[in-house]
């Protein structure tokens, strides 16, 4: 690849040459769009003055328009109908801020205003290299990829504004074996979608880019309809659908201030005036630390050096019939595309390679950055050039015209943070994309469904904004979205751990006892054991039965047979108590409340009965209640509880004692005789019934003890100081060692729970799914007098009738072991999908969930499910495979009473 001179200097001096040509390109490119648009509004607004507008020389157009444009900008931002009052407020005029903008308006939304501190489009939106895909690994971010591309296909025959679309498909290049199994991996999770997508061989990847060299590549990964689009027009195009739907967009207008007003409102301060907003949505891209700031929030996202490189004419592109595929060579780590008669090549560098601008976390973004770039380095992407020239030969000869670096941002999982923020009423986040043009047009459509219904659309909390807390400091965010970056394109092996930034302030507790002998899984700042080591036992990941299969195995047998010990530390934990806590929490739980002393598993549903969450309910004094929850949905269902608390004006207090409140649970038939060593406190059947709380001495210490267990076995949650953890697991141990005591993890708990035909929240149940066909008909109380959240939803469902249930399956496998969203098949025909899955030890055989239509729900229905490319038999079976100790104790009471 060839350096060239572009204006009489070489273009790879890295700097200002580069971003002058940059910057005059796209502010031609906004005058003229500028130009354009208003020779179309003056047209329509006044046809008999503006007809002949058009036949005039274009220096007079450009004058006349550029004048006129520009007292439209002072007089709109200065003064013009600037409103004092707003529904909605977006504050960042990128692709993300302009489509949800768009689409609220869209939507039927009155009042939606968005700022934008300098000019639409400034920050990442401006020089991205625009690729869209319907390609990706998460189940409902597919959703979002979908719903983008969809809009992206019409907004130009909406708005009248194009938006240079392009879709020639793309191809995912695998060159390793273990790529080919990566694409199987993730074919077996797109056929139950929309979006079509083919795992093809060399010749057909050739076929659609006939400039690469077939040596190379295994097998290829087609998505018909991915293509590029140019983000500017993009931007401008939902930009001019917000506003004819209403929307008013106003720049310059940075934001100076956030003040909360006393009914969940918000005070937005600019230089041009206050806006009192109902709600507030932060899309303020790499500024969106800084907004948050204004609020107190410290968002981890972090700014990123991203650079593409494009060419010149190379002349074997221009000779082409149709536009090539887009690639990304996964082993070179880097995609490549045509433009115009070139081509546009973006690799992305390993950890110690890349660039991030930690400055502007430290010490925020540079006052009057927006189209400007970073200094490029052409030789910290070499290695992948040279990967690209490998593959794509006339790369070698191509000349560079032009090198961009400029920012985006990442969030330490590269996933965005979407959604209503917890600690703040009515203050929304759209942030830290490292893919903001694919994610913008169904992201809009997202955010502005559940802003307007209330509720989500479907499952997204893996981009939940609540995922992240107090533990997320700058370090292990820098940490991590430099690892996410280098690890853009590596093999992800399922129930792979990455760890960076890792352990976390929160990692406390057992883990300095146990880290050196388990796998360590990450969850939500936490460190929590997912198998334990033996000599002996390998290390490695799989796409098959792994390293881990064994002593899962060995573990289950342990709490079948003996007694195992297991952190249950990331549990979220909630304290509510105060006058109104039994009417709050009769609102939001679909269960009835337990008793004092009592414990029951209850749901909180959403307005239209899907499950938003399920807890763990405790009443531990006359109206003071324990709430617990799953690690991931910690803050995502407190945001929920204390929403409702503040809009429905209850009188209650709600503590988050997560991080002070550390859990044990201790399972096995010989739990009882072990934790009976350590206390005075009578724990027999009679005197510790199964469901019931009790405070008692466990060696010493005082515990809430629980009798409750989720792997369906005899067992017990033992909730104390964090501080207090080390000292009761030590005693445990010690007391269960003529018991066989030992240390079991997760995994084990996973599959001990599916023997069980225990539902897992995200899983079975989730904002996709309602509790009558996921089968937790036992927990919704549709007759209980208080109208519950979801209440009148599900009366109508049920009275409509089901049209799919959820199944327990038993699956004919191999060496490989059914996961979840697998794709479910009967007479060739896509029926379904799993929803969780694991081998059972107990039954020598693969189980899973899955989601069927009713007609194929009987016990013996005969379907397949597909694992890596192969479809294998499975049957529809009774639940559960293994009975609960509490049914065994009570179907042997009630045999010895026969008797």
């Amino acid at each position: 690849m060839f350096v060239t001179s572009y204006g009489g200097t070489a273009c790879i001096d890295r700097g200002p040459l580069v971003r002058r040509a940059q910057n005059k390109r796209i502010f031609i490119t906004s005058t003229m769009s500028r130009i354009l648009n208003l020779i179309k509004v003056k047209l329509r607004s006044d046809p008999g003055t503006y007809r002949g507008f058009a036949q005039l020389p274009l220096r007079t157009i450009c004058c006349t328009a550029r004048r006129q444009t520009d007292d439209s900008d002072a007089s709109s931002v200065l003064g013009k109908r600037w409103k004092e009052t707003a529904e909605t407020v977006i504050i960042g005029g990128g692709c993300v801020g302009v489509s949800v903008a768009y689409h609220l308006a869209k939507g039927g939304m009155k009042d939606v205003v968005l700022l934008e501190k300098s000019e639409l489009t400034a920050g990442s939106t401006w020089h991205a290299a625009g690729l869209t895909t319907y390609y990706h690994p998460g189940i409902n971010l597919k959703k979002v990829h979908y719903d983008s591309i969809k809009l992206y296909e019409t907004l130009e025959a909406e708005t009248g504004q194009a938006v240079g679309f392009h879709q020639p498909g793309s191809v995912r290049i695998a060159s390793t074996a273990a790529r080919v199994d990566e694409m199987r991996y993730q074919m077996t999770r797109t056929h139950w979608h929309a979006t079509e997508q083919y795992l093809i061989g060399p010749e057909e990847v050739q076929e659609l880019f006939p400039l690469v060299n077939v040596d190379k590549v295994l097998a290829g990964l087609y998505t018909p309809g991915d293509g590029h689009i140019d983000p500017y027009s993009l931007t401008m195009a939902l930009a001019a659908g917000a506003r004819m739907h209403g929307a008013q967009i106003y720049n310059p207008a940075p934001v100076t201030s956030l003040t909360p007003t006393a009914d969940g409102g918000w005070d937005v301060q600019t230089p041009h005036g206050t806006i009192r907003a109902n709600r507030i949505v932060n899309t303020a891209g790499f500024w969106a630390r800084e907004v948050g700031q204004m609020i107190g929030f410290e968002h981890p996202t972090i700014p990123v050096h991203h650079q593409y490189v494009v060419t010149a004419t190379v002349p074997e592109v221009k000779a082409l019939k149709k536009e090539l595929a887009v690639i990304r060579d996964l082993e070179g780590s880097y995609y490549l595309r045509q433009e115009r008669d070139g081509l546009l090549f973006g690799p992305y560098e390993k950890m110690e390679k890349m660039v991030l601008q930690d400055s502007w976390v430290r010490d925020g973004v540079p006052p009057g950055f927006g189209k400007e770039l970073f200094e490029s380095d052409l030789d910290r992407i070499m290695e992948h050039v040279e990967m690209a020239m490998d593959m794509v030969p006339v790369l070698k000869k191509a000349d560079i015209i032009n090198i961009v670096c400029g920012p985006i941002t990442y969030t330490p999982d590269l996933l965005p943070m979407v959604g209503p923020h917890q600690g703040a009423r009515n203050y929304w986040t759209a942030i830290g994309f490292g893919y903001g043009v694919i994610h913008a047009g169904g992201i809009g459509r997202f955010l502005s469904d559940w802003i307007r219904n209330g509720e989500p659309p479907y499952d997204l909390i893996e981009c939940d904004p609540n995922r992240y807390g107090a533990w997320t400091d700058v370090p292990f965010a820098c940490a991590k979205a430099r690892e996410s970056y280098g690890f853009n394109n590596v093999v992800g092996y399922p129930k792979e751990e990455r760890f960076a930034g890792r352990p976390t302030a929160r990692a406390r507790g057992l883990h300095q006892l146990l880290r050196d002998r388990a796998s360590m899984g990450f969850h939500a700042g936490w460190e929590q054991p997912h198998w334990f080591y033996k000599p002996g036992d390998d290390i490695g990941p799989s796409f098959r039965r792994t390293n881990w299969f064994e002593p899962v195995g060995r573990e289950c047998r342990l709490v079948m047979e003996k007694v195992g010990v297991i952190d249950l530390t990331p549990f979220g934990k909630f304290i509510v108590k105060g006058r109104d806590s039994h009417k709050l929490l009769d609102r939001l739980f679909a269960n009835t409340l337990p008793k004092v002393g009592r414990t029951n598993i209850s749901h909180m549903l959403t307005p239209s009965g899907r499950v938003y969450a399920e807890v763990t309910v405790t009443q531990l004094t006359p109206g003071e209640f324990m709430l617990i929850t799953g690690s991931g949905s910690e803050l995502h269902d407190l945001r929920w509880i204390e929403t409702e608390a503040a809009e429905g004006g209850y009188d209650v207090g709600i503590s988050n004692v997560t991080d002070d409140v550390g859990v044990l649970g201790i399972a096995g038939p010989n739990s009882r005789r072990v934790l009976q060593k350590l206390t005075d406190d009578d724990l027999s059947e009679s005197g510790f019934k199964f469901l019931h709380c009790k405070t008692v001495k466990l060696a010493g210490t005082t515990v809430r003890a629980i009798r409750i267990s989720y792997t369906g076995e005899l067992g017990w949650e033992l909730y104390m100081d964090q501080r207090d953890m080390a000292a009761v697991y030590k005693a445990m141990m010690e007391a269960g060692k003529d018991e066989g005591i030992d240390d079991f993890g997760t995994y084990a708990m996973s599959s001990l729970r599916l023997e069980k035909g225990f539902r897992g929240w995200g899983a079975e149940m989730n904002c996709d799914t309602n509790p009558l066909e996921a089968g937790l008909d036992y927990f919704i109380k549709l007759n209980k007098p208080a109208d519950f959240i979801g209440k009148a939803a599900l009366q109508e469902i049920k009275a409509k009738g089901l049209r799919r249930k959820l199944s327990y399956i038993s699956v004919d496998t191999d060496n490989i072991d059914p996961e979840g969203n697998e794709t479910v098949w009967h007479n060739g025909e896509v029926v379904g999908n799993t929803t969780s899955g694991a081998y059972s030890y107990s039954s020598r055989r693969s189980l899973a969930f899955a989601y069927l239509p009713v007609e194929l729900c009987s016990v013996g229905q005969k379907v397949e499910v597909e694992l890596l490319g192969r479809k294998y038999p499975a049957s529809v079976i009774q639940e559960p495979l293994v009975l609960t100790e509490p049914t065994r104790t009570r179907l042997q009471r009630k045999a010895e009473g026969k008797a």
